[in-house]
């Protein structure tokens, strides 16, 4: 298996090996690697709720109740009372009637694709959709056919040479996961009623960050009760781990019975549910978690700007393209020197020539930790050409 020691030198040489950071402890905003205290940047944690007392509290006590792990798969024993109660906590936050939950994000995208449509089909993507939907819409069998990044005219123009396709689904991030931009969901929906195909949005990083009632980017495009499938996670602004879909009580039914990814695997622990559930409570009680964490990104934006950024921000993720990869990691190693933790997002996560920073912003971000980011990327400005 010499192949394996070659391709791995050839990563090496094309920066594009990874090897991951070993976090020792996370104090807020900050993670200790090596000993040494780090600004993040790079965390999903977007409204502080991973390290909140109380979803802490709520994952001790359902320990006690319940032990860690769930011991068998949801439809064998390892439905507890907490899966059932965070279920339906999910189907109401998201405004459906009901909400199904997988052990991963990836599994909740994989799970329901494959289970919506098959051989017969056609399930139409974005071009920067994430990598769990592609290999989802692959897997699943159906003709897979990718319109370039949100253009609707292409959108439109593969719709109209399907209609003799069994189903017909088109699936969409809500925000792109590496570029932060939204997808033009009202667009998205307008074409699918018009055509007759089923809809589907990721809003992995839309839940509990858009939105007045930090509901998801529907809500805040006022698409609420207009897509048949909404997908999310609980391992970002909600701080914890797992996915979940919600929607119609008759789809949710049919993923339970259908959905391999739910049906042959472990149950999400009783803790994670438990620990879910007290993040969509506080995403309800605390909107000044989201309004704080929106002015950081007019902040950063502005700052940007201010320092000869020509960038546009629609989201609490920032990317700062730098084209080759082995100066994305160049850089990103820059920051790190000065106590930032800022990721480098390289082939294949990206397209070839695309390799960028990517800076996520969070509620415990304070305005002089922003000026540090800002003064940084001011200092290493000239490493981006």
């Amino acid at each position: 298996m010499e192949f394996l020691t070659e391709e791995l030198h050839h990563l090496e040489e094309m920066g594009l090996y990874r090897r991951p950071l070993i976090i020792e402890g996370v104090e807020g905003p900050f993670v200790v690697i090596g000993g040494k205290r780090y600004l993040s940047f790079s965390s999903n944690n977007y409204l502080g709720l991973a390290g909140h007392p109380r979803t802490k509290e709520a994952a001790q006590r359902a320990i006690e109740t319940y032990g860690w792990g769930s011991g068998a798969s949801r439809l064998v024993s390892g439905t507890t009372t907490l899966h059932e109660a965070l279920e339906s906590a999910l189907g109401a936050f998201k405004g459906q009637e009901a909400a199904i939950v997988f052990p991963t994000g990836y599994m909740a995208n994989v799970g329901t694709i494959c289970a919506l449509v098959s051989r017969g089909d056609i399930v139409i993507g974005d071009r920067l959709n994430h990598a769990s939907i592609v290999d989802a819409c692959r897997q699943s069998e159906a003709n897979f056919r990718v319109y370039p990044h949100k253009d609707m005219d292409k959108l439109e123009g593969i719709l109209k040479r399907s209609s003799l396709y069994r189903r017909r689904l088109i699936v969409t991030d809500s925000v792109f996961s590496v570029d932060g931009d939204l997808a033009p969901l009202t667009e998205i929906v307008e074409l699918a009623k018009r055509y007759g195909a089923m809809t589907m949005v990721d809003d992995a990083h839309g839940t509990g960050v858009f939105g007045k009632r930090g509901r998801g980017a529907l809500e805040h495009l006022g698409l609420e009760g207009k897509v048949d499938v909404q997908m999310g996670t609980l391992s970002k602004a909600l701080g914890g781990m797992g996915g979940f879909v919600a929607g119609s009580r008759t789809l949710i039914e049919y993923l339970r019975n259908k959905s391999k990814a739910f049906i042959y695997t472990t149950a999400l622990p009783p803790a994670a549910c438990a620990a879910a559930m007290e993040g969509i409570r506080l995403i309800e009680e605390e909107p000044w978690r989201r309004e704080t964490l929106w002015r950081n990104v007019s902040y950063v934006e502005k700052g940007l700007r201010d320092s000869g950024f020509n960038i546009r921000i629609e989201s609490p993720i920032i990317p700062i393209l730098l084209r080759e990869a082995r100066r994305a990691l160049e850089v990103s190693r820059m920051l790190f020197e000065k106590g930032l933790l800022v990721p480098a997002i390289r082939p294949p996560t990206v397209p070839e020539g695309t390799s960028r920073l990517r800076i996520s912003l969070m509620v415990g971000h304070e305005q002089g930790h922003l000026d540090r980011l800002l003064e940084a990327l001011e200092a290493v400005k000239d490493s981006f050409h």
